[in-house]
């Protein structure tokens, strides 16, 4: 560190603790002011508790030797000619010994602070070493070799090939080269999420439009005068529209999501309440398993978006549904975990292997099992349901085992 960048730190450090002591010594002053005027007005209050009942029109003063405190009296006295007289002398001895202990810690405290600088000086060391590294490369000129070396670097650089990186070969150029590598690894990973969520999307869709365009064609051919192909075709354009316009509207939520244009309305929300809820329109809508709602509190209550969560919720209610059996039981909890608000979703289903279980919520994956059964889907409801309780600063936890179910358990940080 060169000695004018030394003397500047050492001013600007002094400069501080000086602030600081002067901010301190103020709180002192206040905080002593504020004790004296509480001890003032209780030894006012206890002595007009001292009088006796029933006297009127009294008179107040004090007397005492002038400039002495100690002999200072406080009396009042009654129209019937009464005197009563109160020493502040017994006060001022009971308060000595702990107005010398408070005084002797500040005045020791304000000591030490003038001697903090030091330690000033250490707070602001980063902040020092950023204005020297700033000063650095302000200091490169525009003609310089050093920046010569890092513009022929970059220039020499293609971004598109995988592992490429800027190398100048400088030690005083490593700090900007370290940085501009990390940007460049950072856009890469952004490019590569976004072709791999294009072509997901992309093979998503191409299934129902095949499907589509296979209907219609046999339609062209054969639907004017088969009655049963009209039937078939009519109610696989449906299933197929229903199918596209839920992946769209999927679609269009993560990626509001990811654009930050995804609003919460944020409430006092009840997640007790939000299973009971979603386990009584589960019991309505699907008779194919039994739904069962395990003991726990009544009420247990978080700051959320009680909308958002119910979807969420539903979906991993309608994912334990798809992969279970006919007849299996579906239990639904919330609860309180050593203080910590949390509602699970277990199922009797076909599980998932621990390898399965690291990628659920990643757009577009299903499981081995997931693909071969006859249920269909995007692979896009667990993503949107982590999006929500990442939202609302919660955690997933899944346990799974093949053949014997699933359990999903979701976390809140905070209880109303």
């Amino acid at each position: 560190m060169s000695s004018k960048n030394k003397n500047g730190t050492s001013s600007i450090a002094r400069s501080i603790n000086m602030s600081y002591w002067l901010q301190q010594l103020g709180n002192y002053i206040f905080l002593n002011l504020v004790i004296v005027t509480m001890i003032t007005v209780m030894f006012f209050i206890w002595a007009e508790g001292q009088l006796p009942e029933g006297l009127e029109n009294l008179n107040r003063s004090f007397a005492g030797e002038s400039g002495k405190l100690q002999t200072a009296v406080y009396i009042i006295s009654s129209a019937d000619g009464q005197e009563f007289r109160f020493a502040l002398k017994p006060v001022l001895d009971f308060c000595r010994v702990p107005a010398i202990v408070l005084l002797s810690t500040e005045g020791l405290m304000l000591f030490g602070s003038l001697f903090s600088v030091s330690m000033v000086r250490k707070k602001l060391k980063p902040l020092n070493q950023v204005a020297m590294k700033m000063e650095e490369l302000t200091n490169i000129s525009a003609g310089g070799a050093d920046l010569k070396t890092m513009e022929e670097a970059i220039e020499k650089l293609n971004p598109d090939m995988p592992g490429a990186r800027v190398t100048t070969g400088d030690k005083e150029l490593q700090s900007l080269e370290i940085a501009i590598n990390n940007m460049l690894e950072r856009m890469r990973e952004s490019h590569r999420q976004q072709e791999r969520f294009v072509s997901d999307a992309s093979h998503e869709l191409r299934t129902p439009i095949a499907v589509i365009q296979g209907y219609v064609n046999m339609l062209d051919r054969w639907g004017k005068d088969d009655e049963q192909i009209l039937r078939e075709s009519i109610e696989a354009l449906k299933n197929e529209s229903e199918h596209m316009k839920n992946l769209v509207e999927q679609l269009l939520f993560l990626a509001r999501g990811d654009s930050g244009r995804q609003t919460l309305n944020m409430a006092e929300t009840d997640i007790a309440e939000i299973v009971r809820e979603v386990m009584e329109e589960s019991l309505m809508i699907d008779g194919k398993h039994e739904y069962r709602l395990a003991g726990g509190p009544l009420s247990v209550k978080i700051t959320g978006d009680g909308a958002m969560l119910k979807q969420a919720l539903r979906i991993f209610v309608q994912n334990a549904a798809k992969y279970s059996n006919e007849g299996d039981t579906i239990t639904l909890k919330a609860g309180l975990d050593n203080g910590v608000p949390f509602y699970s979703v277990q199922d009797e289903g076909i599980g998932m292997q621990s390898s399965e279980v690291v990628h659920v919520f990643e757009r577009f994956y299903r499981s081995d099992s997931a693909r071969n059964s006859a249920e269909g889907g995007t692979g896009l409801g667990l993503s949107i349901a982590k999006w929500i309780v990442d939202a609302h600063g919660g955690v997933i936890e899944v346990l799974s085992r093949p053949d014997f179910g699933t359990r999903i358990t979701v976390k809140f940080s905070s209880q109303l």
